[in-house]
């Protein structure tokens, strides 16, 4: 239809100047007019039909549209559909379990320090068991809250026990380097503290750190501020106050802190290929009656009942080197750390029937040291070694009525490792120990383990 009237319009076109030079056509004039008048009459027409069309897809566009509106969500269950999409947390769970050939020790611990035991292990001995071993299973849930905060949940599920290990939230847009966490979390001091035991290198954590805080490192309720300067080199401060409910420290049930900790870092880039960082914390806690045992002349054992102040100083230094910063296929790590803990209150000591035996000043002084390096020289391969020492120092007890034995030992030992790595969410390691930390007893160990880590996986600290 569109294209007759296209013709007729040019027809029209086309014979209108012929007619006017020309009077006696008018006939063909009279008859050019019928033909225009038509034209008008079937563009009027087509017109119509156009508008009737259209009149009915709108009605039938109104009647869908009812019944795609009746089938809709309501706004407020598209907003919370919004939202359950939005939050979706990253969730990794870490599978970790050993086979490990000791000695059979009866009571094992740190030569001349007292056992920082763990709630999983009463007899403060947790890692030390022999043959097949499942270690601790790390559920770890986190995401971003909205665009000014971060939280992460980690539970380790041990034996049918689930011991929250981390919950905390931080900030993200504070801006000028500036960055808060609050809740539950690794402290900040030192460089292994705040690293999982994924993370590790070797099978169990240094002797110093076991000395200092038992299995799993210090982690207290509190806050922690961290500020990072706006300098080429790297320089970070941080301070933390907190509940100090583990060891050194002890539930107190305070208003207040009981547990306050600082600490600084500094670090860089040399050249391309080499980086290293270095800090320096010092955290001090309180007990109040904190339980250990003790061995004594007069009595065998005995129980005792620290009260007084924790003070620890801990420096720290890594190195690490990668070809031309790219750690993928070859890269070298060498770690140390040193710490200083120094104990000074009261003891209050009871023989194994509950009798009081007396109470004494108690002040000691100790120390330690690990240095350790870590070799990958393919993809999949690394090998490292490590060597501990501590020093426990003698203990001052006062006129000591309770005759407890003083101790200066020199706990050491040496580790040798190698692991394979599939990807960087599976490993495979076969670790050789040769372990002094009790007086009298060399102990050669060995160990296969195994580290597999399901879901996401975020990156390592340095």
């Amino acid at each position: 239809m569109q294209f007759r009237i296209l013709l007729a319009a040019m027809a029209c076109a086309f014979a209108w100047p012929a007619a006017a030079e020309n009077p006696e056509s008018a006939k063909l004039a009279a008859e050019l007019a019928a033909l225009r008048e038509q034209i008008a009459q079937m563009k009027t027409a087509y017109e119509g039909r156009i508008a009737a069309l259209e009149e009915k897809l709108e009605a039938a566009r109104q009647e869908g549209g009812g019944a795609a509106a009746s089938s809709a969500p309501p706004p407020s269950a598209q907003a919370a559909t919004r939202s359950a999409s939005t939050f979706n947390p990253e969730v990794s769970l870490v599978l970790q379990g050993a086979y490990t050939s000791r000695k059979e020790v009866a009571e094992r611990h740190i030569g001349g320090f007292v056992p920082a035991s763990h709630h999983h292990d009463e007899d403060g001995h947790g890692g030390d068991k022999r043959g097949f071993t499942l270690d601790h299973t790390e559920l770890v849930l986190a995401a971003n809250i909205d665009p000014n905060f971060r939280g992460q949940a980690t539970l380790a599920v041990l034996d049918g026990e689930v011991e929250l290990e981390e919950a905390w939230f931080q900030t993200t847009a504070l801006g000028r380097g500036a960055g808060i966490k609050a809740g539950r979390f690794l402290s900040g001091v030192g460089y292994l503290n705040e690293q999982h035991a994924h993370q590790w290198d070797f099978h169990e954590q240094p002797l110093m750190y076991k000395a200092l805080f038992g299995e799993h490192g210090y982690t207290q309720d509190g806050v922690q501020v961290k500020w990072v300067a706006p300098l080429a080199t790297f320089v970070e401060l941080g301070a933390e106050a907190g509940r100090g409910q583990n060891f050194p420290g002890d539930e107190r049930n305070l208003d207040g802190f009981n547990s306050r900790a600082v600490f600084a870092r500094v670090g860089g880039d040399i050249g391309a290929s080499h980086s290293w960082r270095a800090g320096l914390s010092w955290l001090q806690t309180r007990a109040d009656a904190r339980e250990n045992h003790f061995e004594s002349e007069a009595f065998g054992e005995v129980h005792g009942a620290f009260s007084g102040r924790s003070r620890i100083w801990i420096a720290d230094l890594v190195y690490k080197w990668a070809p031309d910063g790219n750690p993928a296929r070859r890269n070298f790590k060498l770690q140390a750390e040193y710490f200083q803990r120094k104990e000074s209150g009261h003891l209050a000591v009871e023989d194994e029937e509950g009798n009081e035996v007396g109470e004494s000043l108690w002040r000691t002084r100790q120390s330690g040291y690990y240095i350790a390096g870590v070799y990958q020289f393919t993809p999949n391969w690394r090998a490292g070694l490590r060597y501990d020492q501590l020093r426990s120092g003698r203990q001052f007890l006062g006129d000591n009525p309770a005759g407890i034995e003083r101790v200066d030992y020199r706990p050491r030992r040496f580790s040798a490792m190698v692991d394979y790595s599939w990807s960087e969410f599976s490993r495979l390691r076969l670790q050789w120990s040769r372990d002094r930390a009790m007086p009298g007893v060399t102990d050669n160990q060995v160990t296969l383990q195994y580290v597999m880590s399901l879901g996401s996986h975020g990156a390592h600290k340095f």
